[in-house]
Order: structure tokens, then sequence, then C-alpha cells
């Protein structure tokens, strides 16, 4: 098969690129912080043993860096001031403890560093190939309504920000938590009266986080929006470089880029800023805090020096007071950082939002569950009584009847909008009828399996489209086991071998970027070959010919008889001298047959719609 994108265009489907971020957000749920940061854990815990080694290391690097103040404590204590002695083997002991400790901690922090890299690449690697994966399996009509640049924007920024919170924020926080319990409990031990003071300012600045977090949050999620919808609007500018150039609209564009430029750049700034107030504003109430720590444990020790009768809760020696300013750091420290991370967390929770989004669209109805493959088709179809729209109450087809028998070509002509690729949609199942029935040999098309009735037809559209790779295997597309023989037959078909033949490479030219290197009617003439290639029962051409010129296209006319041959072909044409020797010509008007005939029958019709489009092609 010869399964190729193919848009929704002509009957009336209303893409609207510009309002694909509109209808995702109208479609998304508030939904749960906890329940989104959850389904980011869990990409981190499909590699348990890399976490747990992870997690190894960062507990004993923390646990030994937690010693650190009780040791330097230690050593300072040994120093009897007052009396000039200094117990040196005692200063030396914790002392050299302390640099080991030190070495060993910085040591398992690298080593952290190294892993969590390579987790790291692992998990970006595993979400993106979920996602495009997710991505194969969305009907037709999500690419219909989604900017390719929105949908980029997901496998490239929002993938990679949720990724830098996973191998490191994620981390960090439980690195942090592990810290701030350890200080805590070594404060606790060291003096519990001077722990009052983060009885204080801990609550102020848990009551200032949770404030500003909720006030950004949602700032972050339209920073990712509007990165969205930048990334989208340059996508379809960038496509249609040659028609803004011809009509000279380059500063037209570049001001409507201006405009979606600033909105994105003012979401930045408003995410950035609101974001970066947090740490700073914590870090003062943290240094607050160690302020009035040194200053009550400085008051403690010299009470704990005069005071025989001091309760032992407020006795604190001055190793004591040391290290408890430095467990203070350590415990105030994280707290500070995890309000620096906020933003950049608040920042992964908006675009795993968006990720998580795109991987519940839901895929592509499955088939039915008694669905029969077709087998041996001969091309006998029908279009019973049916009506569609792509959009709930605006009706495309109203009641379309068309019989198609085995072997007959069904030209479609009409206006723009009447209906004509809304046909070939519904024929090749990119979307279900809404009421009536399309069937082929007799068989509901809902009733049959998707792949086997999609296998049935080969493809030629207007909109060429060739991958990036060789000549040869943009040819063997629809047939990946053809053979040289058979492309170069093929390609003699549709006189696109004599061109190839001058390349340098020859059939393994190597076309890039959907064949920009080649001209657009060559492009065309190699999915022509691609078709002729493909041994498929049905044919749709849609404007098959329309990007060669009219010589190119006599000369392919013989063929593509010889392709329609024995073939049920369904042929969408605006040029209509294309379609002159078509079995059925049916005239789409407004959703509905207005015509039918062969070209004779049709030409003698009096007041007819198609002598009247005939004649003003040809006069």
């Amino acid at each position: 098969m010869n399964n190729m994108p193919m848009g929704g265009g002509g009957g009336g489907l209303g893409k609207s690129r510009s309002l694909n971020s509109t209808v995702v957000d109208q479609k998304q749920s508030k939904g749960d912080k906890v329940l989104v940061l959850r389904r980011m854990g869990k990409y981190l815990f499909r590699y348990p043993k890399t976490v747990m080694l992870a997690l190894t290391l960062m507990l004993s690097s923390n646990l030994l860096a937690l010693a650190g103040p009780m040791l330097s404590g230690k050593a300072i204590d040994a120093i009897q001031l007052g009396r000039g002695a200094v117990d040196f083997d005692t200063v030396w002991l914790y002392g050299g403890l302390l640099i080991a400790f030190y070495a060993i901690s910085g040591l398992l922090s690298y080593l952290l560093s190294v892993l969590m890299v390579n987790l790291s690449q692992k998990i970006i690697y595993t979400m993106r190939r979920e996602v495009f994966e997710h991505l194969t399996s969305l009907p037709v009509g999500y690419f219909d309504t989604h900017a390719t640049g929105d949908i980029i924007s997901h496998i490239s920024y929002d993938i990679d920000t949720v990724n830098a919170s996973l191998s490191h924020d994620l981390l960090h926080v439980l690195a942090s938590i592990v810290t701030v319990v350890g200080a805590l409990g070594m404060m606790f031990s060291i003096s519990p009266a001077l722990v009052l003071v983060f009885a204080i300012t801990i609550p102020i600045s848990i009551l200032f986080t949770r404030y500003k977090t909720k006030r950004i949050r949602p700032l972050f999620k339209t920073r990712s929006r509007k990165l969205g919808e930048l990334n989208g609007y340059a996508e379809e500018m960038l496509s249609g470089a040659k028609t803004i150039r011809a009509y000279s609209r380059e500063d037209v564009i570049v001001s409507r880029f201006d405009k979606r430029n600033d909105d994105a750049v003012e979401a930045y700034f408003k995410a950035d800023w609101h974001g970066a107030m947090i740490g700073p504003s914590v870090m003062f109430i943290n240094n607050f805090s160690i302020a009035l720590v040194t200053l009550f444990g400085g008051i403690l020790y010299m009470l704990s020096g005069t005071r025989a009768d001091l309760a032992p809760v407020f006795v604190i020696t001055l190793g004591g007071v040391s290290a408890f300013v430095q467990y203070s750091r350590k415990f105030s420290g994280p707290i500070n950082e995890l309000a620096n991370i906020i933003s950049e967390l608040q920042s992964a929770t908006a675009a795993a939002e968006r990720v998580f989004r795109l991987i519940d669209e839901e895929p592509e109805k499955a088939d039915a569950e008694n669905a029969v493959a077709l087998t041996d088709v001969q091309g006998d179809v029908d279009f019973r009584h049916v009506k569609f729209g792509y959009v709930e109450g605006k009706t495309i087809l109203h009641d379309l009847t068309v019989h198609a028998a085995p072997g007959t070509t069904v030209a479609i002509v009409g206006p723009t909008g009447a209906g004509k690729t809304t046909i070939i949609n519904l024929l090749m199942r990119f979307y279900d009828v809404n009421s009536g029935a399309v069937a082929v040999d007799g068989v509901d098309i809902r009733e049959a399996t998707r792949r086997s009735l999609r296998g049935a037809f080969t493809m030629v559209l207007q909109d060429t489209w060739l991958f990036c790779g060789t000549i040869f295997d943009n040819i063997t597309y629809g047939k990946e086991n053809a053979t040289m023989e058979e492309v170069v037959a093929a390609a003699k078909a549709a006189h696109i071998h004599n061109y190839i033949e001058s390349l340098r490479d020859g059939y393994n030219t190597m076309l890039t970027d959907d064949g920009v290197n080649i001209s657009k009617g060559q492009r065309q003439l190699i999915t022509i070959a691609r078709a002729m290639l493909a041994d498929a029962p049905m044919l749709i051409l849609d404007e098959a010919t329309s990007n060669v010129d009219s010589r190119t296209e006599q000369q392919i006319g013989s063929a593509m008889k010889r392709l329609m041959r024995g073939r049920t072909s369904f042929v969408i044409a605006h040029r209509l001298s294309t379609i002159q020797n078509a079995d059925v010509i049916l005239v789409v008007k407004e959703g509905n047959v207005i015509e039918s005939g062969n070209h004779e029958t049709l030409m003698k019709k009096p007041g007819g719609f198609y002598a009247a489009l005939y004649n003003s092609q040809f006069t």
C-alpha cells in the first residue's frame, strides 16, 4: 500500500492551525500535580537497578557530608579554651576523618552525576519513542487540526524540559529531603532549644513558597502554550516561503511573527520573573534564621559557662554552636535550593502535562471485534446514503449514493469545498461516516480491518510526500521487496527513468527534506512511479498530474491508462481534459452529486454544470 499523509483539504474540513493551542487547552483538565509527578516518576523506575544505585550513591554521599559538622564540632571542643591546652591527637583524628568523609562524599557525588547523565539519556529516548509511536497511532483527524510545529515542540522542547526535571530536579528533591531530615535530627541532638528558631522561620518560608507556586503554575502553562504557537506559525510560514516571496508578503509575516514572538517572550518573562522571586526571598528568610541561631547560640554558650543551674536542654559547647550553625546551613540550604528549582519544576510539570495530554489522545479506533480481512478484492465500491461532516453541526456530504463497478474509473469533479477529498477520506476510512455506509465488495468497511482496506488501495496525491532516503527507497515505499527491474519498469512508465539516470548516483540519489533537491514535477512523477509499482486492486488519484506540465501529462497519459486498467479507480481532477475517458463522472456540489454520467452524456445535458465547467476551461 502506498499509504501517504493525506489532509482533509477539499471538503471544508476547516483546518484551523492557529486554533490548535486553544482547542488543546479546552480539552485539558486541570489535573493533579501529584499525579503528573507520579507519571513522570514512572519513567525513572523503568530502570529500577540504575535508580536504586543512584539512590544508594545519593544517600551515602549525603550521610557522609552530614557527618562533617559533627566531626568539626568535636575537633573544636578538643581545644581547652582559657587553659591554653589543645588535644592535638583528637584534633588530627577528627580533622582527618572530616577530610576523608568529604572526599568520599565528593567522589560519590561525581559518580552519581555520571550515572544520572546515562539515566537521563535512557529516559529521553524512551519518552520520545513513546510519544512518536503514539503519534503514529493517532487518527488523521488529529493532524488535520494540530499544527506540525506545535507537535514537534512536544517532542523536542517539552520532553527536554521534562527530562531535565527527571534527571536532576526529582533526585535533587530526594537528596534535599535526606539532608533536611538528617540535619534536623543532628540539631535536635545538639540543642533542642535552638531548633525553636526554625519553628518561626520555616512556616514563613513554606507559606510564602506555596503562595508563589499557585501564582506561577498557570504562567508556565501559558509559556509552553505560547512557544507551541510560535513554533507552529514558524513551521507554517517556512513551508510557504516561495509563495511569501512571490507575493512580497515578507513584512506582513514578519510582523505577525513579531506579535507571536512578543507573546512568547512576555510569557517567558512573567513565568521566570515570578519564579526568580522565590529563591532570593526564601534565601533571605533562611539567612535570617541562621543569624538568629548564631545570636542565640552564642548567648547559650556564654550562659553555659557562667550558670551551673542552667537546664541541660540549654547547655551547649563552642563546638556545638559551630556544628549547629553548620547544620542549620545544611538544613536551610536545601530548602532554599528547593525554592530555586520550584520554577523549574513548574515548567517541567507544565511541559509534562502537554506531553501526557498528547499521549492520552485517543488513538485511531480499533478494528471491530469481528472485523474481517479483505482478500481477493474485486473493487466493487458502494456509497449508500452517506452523511458526513468533520465538525458537529456542519454537514459536508448530505446523502451521497454512488456505485463503482469493478475495474471502472470514477472521476469526481466540482468546485472547491464541494466534498471531493472528503469522499476519498471516507473511502480510505481516515474518517467514519456519520450515517449510511461505504462498502467494498459488499462488506461495510467499518467491519473490515483497516490494514486490509488500505492495502487494497494505492494513492497518488496532489501534495507529494517523499522521505529522506534514496530514490529507489521512495519508489519501493509501497512494495519494499521490489527488484531493481520492477522499479526501473515503473519509472519508465512514469517517464522519470531518464531523469533519474541523468543523476550522478542514479536510483541511489539521496532525497532530503521532502525531496526539495528536485523539482516539484519530478517529485510527483516519483510518486506516480511508486503507485505503478504497488500491486493494488484499487487506485486513488487526487490531482495526480497537477504538478506536471501539459506535455509531460500527455506523455504519461498512456502509462496512467495502463495503471488504471483492470483497477477500480477514483480520480479527482480540476483539469477536465484528464478525465474525458472516465467511465463515470460525478459532479459534486455542496456535498451532493448533482450530475453523473460519462463525458459525452454530460456535455449534451442542457444547462449542465459539468458542460459549463468544461467550456470555461477551453474557451
